[in-house]
């Protein structure tokens, strides 16, 4: 099987498992569903192509394992904060203005869409899911550590945040602690890199082109869907919470550091 066909089927798997969810989104009348899955479909290509490629030694355990472990806590952590929220205010806007051709331009330009980004995006998995024949190397081990440290800036972030919402006494306030302290979106930042640690076994294998996935995923992260939405959305809805200026005065946006001086 040609390396053209295996990584189509990749993507074959990926709007394979959109499609499925997309009928239960039709089904519950909510897209916020495509959220749920955002991570599982980059695990579903890994599958797939390790799966068909040469076989599986110890470096396509590994990165099964990375992907796993950072894909199912994500999309367990999306589908637990979003239990009982109903529909996200983006999709309910599109349902809005397209009530009749919703559920199928959904399909196509969210479901669809999100699963060949997921392709695109997930291209530094490819090489070393199907690539056998060489052993880990220390650059394999530097690539786990930047990802231990990525998922531990968001997960951990994540808690973080969930805790201080979940209680009463901190309505009103700014969240400005734990990883929240040095930076505005640790989650984000951890997110960005996992992604280089993926990139870097990708290298590891030989594939140093597979770095270009960490570039694109931090790109949409800081400049489209991440960063700079949560940003916006934030400056609406904590405006007027007393020290929030000064929180995103004082802390970073994006990479951890000190606070800057009161």
């Amino acid at each position: 099987m040609s390396d053209l066909t295996i990584n189509l089927l990749g993507l074959a798997g990926g709007i394979a498992l959109a499609t499925v969810v997309w009928v239960g989104s039709y089904v519950r009348e909510d897209v916020s569903l495509v959220d749920r899955i955002w991570g599982l479909l980059f695990l579903v290509e890994a599958v797939v192509w390790a799966a068909l490629g040469d076989g599986l030694e110890a470096r396509q355990w590994l990165l099964l394992a990375m992907v796993a472990a950072w894909s199912i806590r994500l999309s367990g952590y999306i589908t637990w904060r979003n239990w009982g929220e109903g529909e996200d205010k983006r999709y309910a806007m599109m349902r809005k203005r397209n009530p009749g051709t919703f559920p199928w331009r959904s399909l196509v330009t969210v479901f669809w869409l999100q699963a060949v980004l997921a392709w695109v995006i997930g291209g530094a998995l490819y090489y070393p899911m199907v690539r056998t024949g060489d052993g880990l190397n220390w650059l394999d081990a530097v690539a786990v550590a930047v990802f231990l440290v990525g998922l531990y800036f968001e997960a951990v972030g994540d808690w973080q945040l969930t805790r201080f919402l979940a209680d009463p006494s901190n309505r009103g306030k700014v969240m400005d602690q734990g990883l929240w302290r040095y930076t505005r979106h640790p989650n984000y930042f951890g997110d960005t890199v996992v992604w280089l640690g993926f990139s870097l076994v990708s290298v590891a294998s030989g594939a140093w082109w597979g770095l270009y996935s960490v570039v694109l995923m931090g790109l949409m992260i800081v400049r489209v869907s991440g960063v700079a939405m949560t940003d916006k959305v934030m400056a609406k809805k904590d405006a007027k919470r007393e020290g929030y200026d000064e929180y995103v005065r004082r802390t970073n946006a994006f990479f951890p550091g000190p606070r800057k001086p009161a």
